[in-house]
């Protein structure tokens, strides 16, 4: 067994996350997610309304007695989900762990610690993540520019992120981007991460909702099988390569602006792929470590792959280096 300071702070068993994905962060994989060990979220924006996420808990507590959390993530838009009634539902439900993201969540953290609830908050570099610690995360997940969606405007990958991070913060710190075995597990904890975050590699899982031709695609990319789209707008995101998402560069290095790729990257076109199995219907998230990917395992048999030969590299590949 591996046990970090996130596993005993956290009380999760194995220190590995399957953090929030839109459209994907449903009841049947978190569920799975937690049986095996790990710690999954349920993505709270995915569902329409904050009554479908009351709904939606309800559901993977009928699936699961292991501890799960909850994902919000707050981004500025025109017309704003209503965040704070997402969050008194994931109070109101008895929820002790929450995921967030985008925006600054010191608003929320009275209430999440008043309900005794802990916070995770997602970070792309060292600068934010000291400032989540200060106002009174529990824990932060940092993303290497490797990971899908957004890894920030700074471009430094894992290797140093996470050290860096690791060096600067005292509160648990989960590795995030360019994870999908047990190599990454043990690499993230040698560099000073608690535990590791996977999202690609929880999409291509049996239990994962999004549909069948989506694993098969992951499963026969390359790690050179994404796209740097928003780039010129400085809200650069990693997404699949694909029609839709090369279009959307062609169009930024024309010196387009958002307003004309906005048809092409609407939320509801990229739920299609998901949800259809077109794969060329919208943009949808992807990270390099689609190379790393060659199979559509149960989660309970990804995660307790992982934690075996993660023991098997620490206790005998990396010490027979020591003389």
């Amino acid at each position: 067994m591996l046990r970090t300071r996130f596993t005993e702070q956290f009380g999760i068993e194995h220190p590995i996350v399957q953090g929030g994905m839109m459209w994907v962060g449903r009841a049947e994989l978190v569920a799975a997610v937690a049986n095996a060990g790990g710690l999954g979220f349920i993505t709270a924006l995915t569902q329409p309304t904050p009554d479908d996420l009351r709904r939606e808990i309800a559901r993977t507590r009928e699936l699961t007695d292991k501890p799960f959390g909850v994902n919000l993530t707050i981004l500025p838009s025109i017309n704003p989900p209503p965040y704070e009634e997402y969050s008194r539902v994931i109070i109101e439900s008895g929820v002790k762990i929450v995921e967030t993201a985008g925006a600054n969540p010191e608003p929320f953290l009275p209430a999440y610690k008043e309900a005794g609830i802990k916070v995770l908050h997602k970070c792309t570099s060292v600068r934010h993540a000291l400032k989540a610690q200060k106002i009174g995360v529990d824990g932060v997940s940092i993303d290497g520019f490797e990971c899908a969606g957004h890894p920030g405007e700074d471009d430094v990958p894992g290797l140093i992120l996470i050290p860096a991070a690791a060096k600067a913060l005292d509160i648990p710190i989960i590795a995030s981007g360019g994870i999908a075995d047990a190599r990454g597990l043990v690499a993230a904890l040698a560099l000073g991460a608690d535990g590791v975050n996977m999202g690609t590699r929880f999409m291509c899982t049996q239990e994962s909702g999004v549909h069948q031709k989506v694993k098969e695609q992951i499963v026969a990319h390359t790690e050179r099988n994404t796209q740097l789209i928003f780039r010129t707008m400085h809200n650069t995101a990693r997404v699949a390569d694909n029609e839709v998402s090369r279009k959307v560069v062609e169009i930024e290095k024309a010196g387009g602006a958002f307003e004309d790729v906005r048809d092409l990257v609407a939320g509801a076109r990229g739920r299609r792929v998901f949800e259809e199995g077109d794969l060329d219907a919208g943009i949808w998230s992807a990270g390099q470590v689609q190379g790393l990917i060659d199979d559509i395992p149960t989660c309970a048999e990804l995660i307790s792959r992982m934690v075996a030969e993660a023991e098997s590299l620490i206790n005998d590949r990396l010490a027979s280096f020591v003389a």
